[in-house]
C-alpha cells in the first residue's frame, strides 16, 4: 500500500469516526407510551360486528363489554382507542382530560363516549381515595386492541 493510498483510507476513516460521534452527540427525542397503573378489568360479553353495521368501522368488528376498575391513584396511562366507547361511571369519580389537558370530571352514573383515532388521546385518572368503577362498551374493528398506548402530551405536567 502506498502513503497516498493509507492516507486516504485513514482520512475516510477519520471522517466516518467523527460522523459518528456527532450522530452520537445529536439528543435523540423519542415520545414514550405513559404506563397505566392500579387499573383491573373484567370482560363482561362479547360478540361479533358484521361488515357494514356501523358506519365508523370498516369491515367487520367486534364489541365487547369490560368492568374496568381503577384504584385510588390509578391512572390509565395515556391512550387512544381504534373504535369508539361508551361507558358509565358505575362507582366513584373520574378525571378524564383529552389531548388539550383539560380535565373533564365523570361522576357516578355519568356517561363517557370516546371518539376514535389518535387525536382524540386521553387519560383516565382516579384522583380520590376510593376505586372508579367503569362498564364500558368497546366497539372496535376486528383484530384490533381494546387501546394503542400514547406519548402524554407536551401540556401534561409531569406527575
Amino acid at each position: 500500500m502506498t502513503v497516498t493510498r493509507i492516507t486516504s483510507v485513514s482520512r475516510r476513516l477519520g471522517i466516518a469516526a467523527a460522523a459518528a460521534l456527532v450522530a452520537l452527540a445529536v439528543p435523540v427525542t423519542t415520545a414514550h407510551a405513559t404506563p397505566s397503573s392500579g387499573i383491573s378489568a373484567v370482560e363482561l360479553a362479547r360478540a361479533d360486528i358484521p361488515a357494514g353495521l356501523l358506519p365508523f368501522i370498516t369491515g367487520p368488528g367486534k364489541a365487547t363489554v369490560r368492568e374496568i376498575t381503577i384504584a385510588p391513584g390509578g391512572t390509565t396511562g395515556w391512550h387512544f382507542h381504534d373504535g369508539r366507547l361508551i361507558g358509565i361511571v358505575k362507582q366513584g369519580t373520574l378525571t378524564h382530560p383529552g389531548a388539550d389537558c383539560k380535565p373533564v370530571v365523570y361522576r357516578q352514573g355519568q356517561l363517557i363516549v370516546e371518539p376514535e383515532g389518535e387525536k382524540n388521546t386521553h387519560v383516565g385518572r382516579n384522583l380520590t381515595s376510593s376505586p372508579v368503577v367503569l362498564d364500558v362498551l368497546y366497539l372496535l374493528p376486528a383484530g384490533k386492541p381494546f387501546f394503542e398506548d400514547a406519548p402524554a402530551p407536551p401540556c401534561d405536567a409531569p406527575r
